[in-house]
């Protein structure tokens, strides 16, 4: 199962206290099915375009814990190694984050990992998602020194978010404006 050696990949579970053996897996598979059924929303399949494989997920989902930013909705992500530095993270947290600010009208989304994921921390920069290092927390589901357990936070609100959609779509409508002026 292609889900089950994403999740045995050490380079893609780096940041995770261990690679997950198929049991442990197959756990978090049913966990996700139940966010859904819960929710209504949760963490997508997520398949390369141009054959439909398999790489992993991306998506929207309540974190299982508590902490000083609760109650929040989680933005996150987990591909196969082999599509990294595509782009792809970003695009799909894209689609998740306008399905969370224009369908689920959420007012915010966070995303948070251990400081030294700069990979993922590049793609919330990307996504307009900013860090303030108030934010930043001891991860409760991890035990005291574990080297995991410090988390940054970031966050972007539905404000925020409508506001870089607003500059982007205004400035694509000029560009439109001058491409049809521009004698060819």
């Amino acid at each position: 199962m292609p889900f089950r050696a994403i999740n045995a990949d050490p380079r893609v579970m780096e940041f995770f206290p261990s690679v997950l053996p198929p049991g442990d897996s197959d756990t978090v598979f049913e966990r996700i099915q139940r966010h859904f059924e819960r929710h209504g929303f949760g963490l997508w399949a997520a398949e390369f375009r141009e054959n439909q494989t398999f790489i992993g997920f991306i998506g929207l989902a309540v974190p299982n814990f508590d902490a000083p930013f609760m109650p929040a909705v989680e933005i996150g992500w987990r591909l196969h190694g082999d599509y990294w530095s595509r782009g792809l993270a970003t695009e799909g947290a894209r689609a998740a984050m306008r399905y969370g600010f224009e369908t689920l009208r959420l007012a915010e989304i966070v995303s948070m990992t251990v400081p030294a994921n700069l990979r993922s921390r590049h793609v919330m920069e990307k996504l307009g998602m900013t860090h303030d290092p108030r934010d930043d927390f001891d991860h409760p589901l991890l035990p005291e020194g574990h080297p995991l357990r410090r988390h940054v936070l970031y966050r972007i609100d539905r404000t925020r978010w409508e506001a870089s959609g607003a500059v982007k779509r205004r400035l694509m409508k000029i560009g439109a404006t001058q491409d049809s002026h521009h004698p060819c």
